[in-house]
This record gives C-alpha cells, sequence and structure tokens, in this order.
C-alpha cells in the first residue's frame, strides 16, 4: 500500500500502529507481501507483540525469512518463542543447518525443546506438523478439576474445544468436549462424558494420511500419539489442510509435466523454473522424435496417397487430448480414493465404452469434413481424388482407432504406475499426449494401408 509506505518515510509510528491494529492478522500479511523486507521490519516492530507473531505466521516462508534476515536478534527471538510450534517448525526445516541452529539458540529453554522434538520427526510426517499445546486430562478427575486445569491452562485456551482423555503413563484414552463439560453438574466424573471414539493419528505416518482422515472423519481436529500410543500433540483443520493444497499443487503442476515448484510461481527464479521444466521438455523432445522415425517409416505410403499427410495432425491430436483427459480424470479419482487399484477392470471397460462412443463422434465429425471439402471445393484444385470415400472412411476408422487408444492408455497407465508404487501425478498429460502420438502414427497408416490398398 502506498500510503504505508510514505508513512514509514515520514516516520509516522503513531499512525502506521493505529491503522494496521485495525486489520486483521491475515489482511495485515497480504499487505506485507507487498512491501520490501525493511519495511515489513519496521512495521512488524510496531505492532502488540501477539499480534506480531500472529501476522508472521500468516506470511510466506520465503518472505518469512527475509523477516529474519531484516530484524534484529531481540525481536526474532520474540516472534520465534510467540508463534505456534507447527509454524515454527515449518520455517525452520526450510533454512540450512547452521541458521536453524543459529535460531534454535534464540529460544528459551523450553520453546527450544519443543522445536528440536518437532524437528526430531521425519521430514514430511505428521509428527512435523502438530502442535504440542493441547490440553490433557486424566481419566479419574472430576468435571470441577477439569475446569480448574483450564482455568491454570488459559494459554493453551486454541486447543481447548477437545479435551484429551489420558492414562497416568500419558497414553491416550479417549476425549471428552467442551461444550459437554459445561453443561453437567461440577461433580460429574470425566468417565461419565467420554466420546468413546478411537481417532487419533502417528506422529510418523505421512502428512497425507492425516488428510484423508480429517476427511473421513469430518474433525477439525485429532490427536496425535507416538508409537507407544503416549498422547504427544494435536492436529487442527487449519494445518491440514495447508498440506491439502500443497499436495493439490504439487499434483497439478506434474500433470502439466512440470517438477514440483519449492515456491509459488512468481516467487520461483527464472534459472529455477528452467530447471523444474526442461528435463520434463527433453524428454517430451525425444518422445516426439519417435513420431517422426514412425513416419519415416510410411514414407512410401505418403508419397502414393500424399493428402495422407494433411490429416496426421487431426488425427494425432485427437488421441493425445482423449489421453489427456483419461489421465487427469483418473489421477484425481485415485487421489480423491473415488478408484482404487482393485477397480482397474471397471476403468477398462469405461473407458472401452467412452474412447469408443467419443471415437464415432469425432469420426463422424472427421468424415463429414472430408466430405463438405470435397462438394464445397476446398480440398485444393484436384480435391481429395477419386477415392475421396475411401479416404473418409480411413479417417473415421483411425479416430475411433486412436480416440479409443489415448483413452486406454491415459486411464491405465497411472494405474500401472500406483502398482509399481510410484506417484501417478508423474504420468503427466504431455507424457501420455506424446506416448500417443508415436502409436497413434502407426495406428494410422496401417489403417489407411488396408483400407485404401497401400
Amino acid at each position: 500500500m502506498p500510503e504505508l509506505a510514505e508513512l514509514i518515510r515520514q516516520r509516522n509510528f503513531n499512525g502506521l500502529r493505529e491503522i494496521l491494529c485495525g486489520f486483521h492478522a491475515s489482511d495485515i500479511a497480504e499487505i506485507f507481501v507487498d512491501l520490501k523486507p525493511d519495511d515489513e521490519a519496521v512495521l512488524l516492530r510496531l505492532l502488540p507483540r501477539e499480534l506480531a507473531a500472529e501476522v508472521f505466521e500468516y506470511l510466506p516462508l520465503d518472505d518469512q525469512e527475509k523477516m529474519l534476515h531484516a530484524l534484529g536478534s531481540e525481536q526474532v527471538a520474540q516472534i520465534l518463542n510467540d508463534i505456534d510450534p507447527d509454524d515454527r517448525t515449518a520455517l525452520l526445516q526450510e533454512l540450512p543447518a547452521a541458521a536453524t541452529q543459529k535460531l534454535l539458540n534464540l529460544l528459551s529453554p523450553e520453546e527450544r525443546k519443543v522445536a528440536t522434538d518437532l524437528l526430531g520427526y521425519p521430514k514430511n510426517s505428521i509428527g512435523r506438523r502438530m502442535t504440542p499445546r493441547y490440553v490433557a486430562i486424566q481419566q479419574n478427575w472430576t468435571v470441577a478439576e477439569v475446569l480448574a486445569e483450564l482455568r491454570r491452562l488459559e494459554h493453551k485456551r486454541d486447543a481447548m474445544n477437545q479435551l484429551y482423555v489420558t492414562d497416568r503413563k500419558g497414553r491416550l484414552v479417549d476425549f471428552v468436549r467442551l461444550r459437554n463439560l459445561v453443561v453437567v453438574p461440577p461433580q460429574t466424573s470425566v468417565l461419565e462424558i467420554l466420546e468413546h471414539q478411537q481417532i487419533f493419528l502417528r506422529a510418523t505416518d505421512d502428512q497425507e494420511t492425516a488428510v484423508a482422515t480429517f476427511k473421513k472423519y469430518d474433525v477439525t481436529m485429532l490427536p496425535v500419539v507416538d508409537s507407544n500410543d503416549v498422547l504427544v500433540g494435536v492436529l487442527t483443520v487449519d494445518d491440514v489442510l495447508d498440506v491439502a493444497e500443497k499436495a493439490a499443487t504439487e499434483d497439478i503442476q506434474k500433470l502439466g509435466g512440470v517438477a514440483a515448484l519449492e515456491a509459488s510461481y512468481l516467487k520461483t527464479g527464472i534459472l529455477e523454473m528452467v530447471k523444474k521444466r526442461a528435463p520434463w521438455l527433453a524428454v517430451l523432445f525425444i518422445g516426439e522424435m519417435f513420431t517422426s522415425v514412425a513416419m519415416q517409416n510410411y514414407g512410401g505410403e505418403i508419397q502414393e496417397v500424399v493428402v495422407l499427410a494433411f490429416f496426421v495432425p487431426l488425427i494425432l491430436s485427437s488421441g493425445g487430448n482423449s489421453g489427456s483427459q483419461a489421465t487427469s480424470l483418473i489421477i484425481r479419482a485415485m487421489a480423491l480414493n473415488d478408484v482404487l487399484l482393485r477397480d482397474w477392470w471397471k476403468v477398462l471397460r469405461r473407458e472401452l465404452a467412452t474412447g469408443f462412443l467419443l471415437g464415432c463422434i469425432l469420426a463422424s465429425v472427421g468424415m463429414a469434413r472430408v466430405f463438405l471439402w470435397q462438394f464445397l471445393g476446398l480440398a485444393g484444385p484436384h480435391g481429395y481424388g477419386e477415392n475421396y470415400g475411401m479416404l473418409s472412411l480411413t479417417i473415421g476408422v483411425s479416430l475411433v482407432c486412436v480416440v479409443l487408444w489415448g483413452s486406454l492408455v491415459g486411464a491405465m497407465l497411472p494405474m500401472f504406475l500406483r502398482l509399481i508404487r510410484l506417484d501417478p501425478a508423474v504420468c503427466s498429460a504431455p507424457f501420455v499426449a506424446t506416448l500417443v502420438d508415436v502409436t497413434g502414427i502407426v495406428i494410422f497408416f496401417n489403417v489407411a494401408k488396408h483400407i485404401l490398398h497401400l
């Protein structure tokens, strides 16, 4: 915002503080993104301590890193001690080891232990996303004792809508809802208001497991336990949404034939962008070379019926497009567990029917195009020749075969990759289109040889 930049230059700190404190933390973070790091640092120092930490949590990771360089050690220590442990872990794991160690030394002993424990879990595990700021209560307590504990742990209010019940060894037993606590007599035992639900996550599980679990049980928070079922933290829905967004972004980028970007599009450097895109483009270029090799093998047929060459792009693009469609649909269906490996036969049957009908639709359009161009004189001085009817049939049969083949390849290839434990998303739409191009040439000219007797 130009107004803020002008107030910064005027050193009007009172005006700046008054303006910023009227916004939500997420809105302030959006304002910060458009400013220079030094200006961001000035504004962050003006905010109340709690609001400053909340704004910092909403900033993108690369902006957080720049902010750390622009702030003094005292402000950095204050922010790192105040932000949520899971957000702090997300930042620290992206930094070089030396920088991480330096920042860990700025933390209080209690927060340093929390940060070290979370960083000790495997990368991309639930342990790195969870927060240890939860409320645990004993199963032999009364409601009055629980309420007294809540007043004592007021600073953990963000995780109080569900209270987790543990035994003497800290193992998860069950949970109670805060709303049930406040409507029963104080003398009521915790055992009487248990939810009797054993839903939890393992700290070492993959983060995408958390996404599936939250979706399955439609919850906003889940407990996280270690290998001994000891409660070690909780995972909230806002962190799960971040994981889901990141996973979906990576899959979409892979589908486009691009290696997953580490940062947002505009914040990824040109050289880094080239590095992410060049390998796949090179692979696809090499794949397309086989298309020209395949066409060379049918040079005699092309010389005999030159008009066949005019329809090569039409045939290949139709097959590639149908394959890309099928790939995108199946990969997304597999990501949502709508399609499982055991459903391969159902998918095959559906794509056989779908591909055939799509091929017939395109074939009717392609054949009509041959007849229309012939009668309107748009096919050149000599038209398509005396055998334009057979040429039309060749185009139609080829389209049915190539579109059907593209649909089958596009649907089955992701499932095969999942079978051999590879990420189906690497089966990008451009890759499928290239593969169908090469095989489409073979199909097209073999159909032409049989129908036109070449």
